[in-house]
């Protein structure tokens, strides 16, 4: 009967309002908080902030900076809350280390990759010393961990399992911001067909984990390519925005999500006026930010700028609107 299936254990509901109301009175005390962003209106798509057992998806075309919105971010969370104890794992499928090396140092001493890695002429010493010592200061806070090898969605919950235990402390589990760049450069694992089948399976194990460990998933995906086309591009129409369908395999990360963030770069498609608004696009490193999903803060669209020659994505106003 029921093709075998076990009955599951139920129960009571005042159990969860009790949760909550340790949950409120940790919030109220300070013992319990969100991870603070250098992003204002970022943190207001959460509750002040990345929240603990959450996943946020963030979608972008290539070339869009969606890896450095997530380097930035893991930069500044760890200066920005000192008073917060944690430790960053994180799944780089894209770069190499040194790479990865590379435009981190770039992020924090001020200096473009090109700079760094010489292209034009050697790199000054008294660059090359502020990376020595960046890399030097590191020894103080060596909360970071990076897997680089591929792997399959099962891989990636044994290693957060094996982690998350390693790092155990007497008082339990230490909380663990995870990181994984991107969810399409997952292995396909037994049981699944394709990248489709895959994305589910990774939907389910994200969820799973959270519930489980003190985690919160920063998880970047690419978008669909008819974000692209020359109708989406015809200015000043609604086409222009980022829609939560346009996320590659937006059914399965959609519904395990608790934000869903879309990065534009609008320059790069040919806009002038972006949006219903008409916002009037004349540079080149302006991002926008739609706020697609949001369980517990607010929705709606931003804008930053891509600073390039110190790498860095900065909060900026909307840019003026056309009246024609």
């Amino acid at each position: 009967m029921y093709n075998n299936a076990s009955p599951l254990k139920a129960v009571s509901e005042r159990d969860a309002l009790k949760k909550a109301l340790y949950k409120m009175k940790a919030r109220h005390n300070g013992q319990l908080k969100s991870l603070k962003t250098a992003w204002v209106n970022f943190n207001n798509a959460f509750c002040d902030g990345l929240e603990w057992r959450t996943i946020t998806v963030v979608g972008a075309r290539p070339g869009t900076g969606k890896t450095l919105f997530m380097e930035q971010l893991v930069n500044d969370v760890i200066k920005m809350n000192p008073d917060q104890s944690f430790r960053v794992l994180k799944f780089q499928f894209e770069m190499l280390d040194e790479t990865n090396g590379i435009r981190k140092l770039s992020m924090n001493v001020g200096s473009d990759y090109n700079t760094l890695m010489s292209k034009e002429k050697p790199v000054d010493k008294s660059i090359f010393q502020r990376c020595v010592q960046f890399y030097e200061s590191t020894e103080k806070y060596d909360v970071v961990d990076v897997v680089y090898d591929p792997c399959t969605v099962d891989e990636m919950c044994a290693t957060i399992h094996a982690y998350m235990e390693k790092h155990k402390t007497e008082d339990g589990f230490v909380n663990t911001l995870v990181t994984i760049d991107h969810s399409a450069l997952f292995k396909i694992g037994k049981g699944q067909k394709d990248k489709f089948e895959m994305l589910n399976s990774l939907g389910e194990a994200l969820t799973e984990m959270k519930k489980k460990f003190p985690v919160a998933f920063l998880v970047l995906s690419q978008l669909n390519r008819n974000v692209e086309t020359v109708e989406r591009a015809k200015d000043g129409t609604y086409g222009n925005y980022i829609l939560d369908s346009d996320l590659y395999g937006s059914d399965a990360l959609l519904q395990h999500a608790d934000v869903v963030l879309g990065i534009n770069r609008p320059f790069n498609r040919r806009i002038k006026f972006y949006g219903p608004e008409k916002y009037i696009i004349n540079d080149p490193d302006l991002l926008v930010f739609h706020i697609l999903k949001s369980r517990n803060g607010f929705m709606g669209m931003n804008f930053y700028r891509l600073d390039s020659t110190v790498m860095r994505i900065v909060e900026v106003d909307p840019p003026p609107t056309s009246s024609h």
